[in-house]
């Protein structure tokens, strides 16, 4: 696997803001966020599968998915479900999409624990790669933290990498 780069991310306020670029056209990496086909085989950090992704990819659908660990190695992680809900707000495709993203239970009712995020992606053309930014805005700096201090800076970057892995094999396979 060759990575393109490593994400970055910075933090302002109550913002959390991801960048990478991929080496693939900007279509292709819009398609990985948006069907069920593609997401089923990046979606997640290391080691972490996603058997459960129903995607309604409009404005006003749902993705309802569940995130499971499924290596050993992980301990106390091993078996564990992270269920996720988002609603779209608005699609403009390939440049741009914003949903809320929710923790939730298997029958997608949202957690009250756990906030909120404010999610906007913008998949940038530069010439045949893919610069993708991700703005989380979250509620107040402490949910952000909150989130932060749950692993997910390095569940995002694994995430990425995962998704570099697949758009690779994509491009490969339809060459």
């Amino acid at each position: 696997m060759t990575t393109a780069n490593q994400t970055v991310s910075r933090v302002e306020g109550n913002t959390l803001i991801l960048e990478r670029s991929f080496k693939a056209p900007r279509e292709l990496v819009f398609q990985a966020f948006s069907e069920a086909e593609h997401l089923k085989h990046w979606w997640g950090p290391k080691g972490w599968s996603l058997p459960v992704c129903n995607i309604d990819f409009r404005p006003g659908g749902v993705w309802h998915y569940c995130m499971k660990c499924v290596d050993r190695d992980q301990g106390e992680f091993y078996g564990m479900e992270s269920w996720g809900k988002a609603i779209y707000r608005e699609i403009s495709a390939p440049e741009q999409v914003s949903y809320t993203d929710y923790f939730s239970d298997a029958e997608g009712n949202l957690s009250e624990e756990l906030p909120e995020t404010q999610v906007r992606l913008d998949f940038i053309d530069e010439n045949g790669t893919t610069k993708l930014i991700n703005t989380a805005q979250y509620a107040s700096p402490e949910a952000l933290q909150t989130v932060i201090d749950m692993g997910m800076l390095q569940g995002i970057s694994e995430t990425w990498d995962n998704l570099d892995a697949h758009l690779e094999n994509v491009q490969r396979n339809n060459a």
